[in-house]
């Protein structure tokens, strides 16, 4: 089987919101049905072959090296450690350094879509795309901003929108030719959402993969419970 391209996938995360449930770990290292969130990520992507797996580690990120190593179910991994917080898109681009592949999926580590990557991949290649972002149709979207399409095109990002009953949210999950590095910002830190995607969402074509596969974001109480709950049984 070839070997997919690299993936990076961002687990600098403090887990704030999960305090309550989750102390003294990264948020992606939260456990989940007897092993981390990144572990059952990472056991997902295996079967892709991926030439390698980038960890954009900031917080504890020593916890993260000790649990996976530099290498992991036979996948390569590499750290790109944050020694200040970056915001997401700092930690793209300083990730970025370690890609060599031609394209690079980019992954958050604190939510799941059981999404079928190679169909990504086929539909990001045919396209020729800089860029495209995998979105899902969600009733009651009030936790996320919400994403605007014609066509196949990303055209508008909005606001999270409370009274919203319906709409496509952005999932986290990107392809990204390496082409697209020369279009993010000069500066180190900036947010990958205001400051990359909503700024040059004109400038180059945004690709939108439409997908209604399974979605969690373990980001608060309610949806980590949810994965204890689910995932055993996802997986098989």
């Amino acid at each position: 089987m070839e070997a997919f391209p690299d993936i990076i996938i961002l687990a600098g995360g403090f887990g704030t919101r999960l305090q309550s449930v989750v102390k003294d770990v990264p948020k992606p290292m939260a456990p989940v049905a007897g092993k981390p969130f990144l572990e059952w990520l990472i056991n997902y992507l295996k079967f892709l072959n991926p030439n390698k797996i980038i960890l954009s580690t900031g917080y504890k990120h020593q916890t993260i090296e000790d649990h996976f190593g530099n290498n992991f179910k036979n996948i390569p991994i590499v750290y790109s450690i944050e020694t200040d917080p970056l915001g997401t898109g700092g930690a793209i681009k300083k990730a970025f350094d370690f890609v060599t592949t031609e394209n690079c999926l980019v992954l958050n580590g604190d939510t799941f879509l059981k999404i079928d990557h190679l169909n990504f991949l086929n539909f990001h290649n045919k396209s020729k795309a800089l860029f495209s972002m995998a979105l899902k149709p969600m009733k009651n979207p009030y936790r996320y901003g919400t994403v605007e399409t014609k066509g196949d095109l990303i055209n508008k990002f909005n606001e999270k929108n409370p009274e919203l009953s319906e709409g496509l949210i952005n999932t986290g999950v990107y392809l990204m030719n390496k082409g697209i590095f020369g279009y993010f910002p000069e500066q180190e830190k900036f947010s990958f959402e205001t400051d990359f995607m909503e700024q040059k969402t004109g400038e180059i074509q945004m690709k939108s993969f439409i997908t209604d596969d399974y979605f969690i974001d373990i980001g608060i109480p309610e949806d980590y419970k949810k994965a204890n709950d689910e995932f055993p049984n996802l997986f098989n």
